[in-house]
């Protein structure tokens, strides 16, 4: 049995030290993505709702590329949101522009109470490239 392999952006955010966690882990030809928040470099949250979900797309994408990997390799995605009623909007916006063409890939939205003061988060399973 193969050990976890961590995977980790270049210029990757304070969070993953403090909170003692792989930015991704692959396993085979998998790769399993942690949830991407809309952090600024020291790890805080962006302010700006929509510019939060763009920074955590952009970390998204980062990680993946880190793994040799881009949004056309994701097969699964799971989003969490603190106000999903109000948030639909933005969070369309910005997935229109990240996802403009289709297939779209699958994905389950979560209403959640709590994201370590964060109002967007995102996590994927993509398969690597051969």
């Amino acid at each position: 049995m193969s050990k976890r392999e961590a995977i980790f952006p270049a210029n990757r955010h304070a969070l993953y030290e403090e909170h003692g966690y792989s930015a991704a882990i692959r396993s085979g030809d998998l790769l399993f993505v942690s949830g991407q928040v809309g952090s600024l470099p020291d790890g805080s949250p962006e302010p700006d709702f929509t510019r939060q979900v763009e920074l955590a797309f952009d970390n998204l994408q980062a990680t993946l590329a880190a793994a040799g990997c881009t949004l056309d390799d994701i097969v699964d995605i799971t989003t969490f949101h603190t106000d999903p009623q109000n948030q639909f909007d933005s969070i369309m916006q910005v997935k229109q522009k990240v996802f403009p063409i289709k297939p779209y890939p699958n994905w389950t939205a979560v209403g959640v109470t709590w994201l370590a003061g964060f109002d967007f988060e995102i996590k994927v399973i993509a398969r690597i490239p051969h």
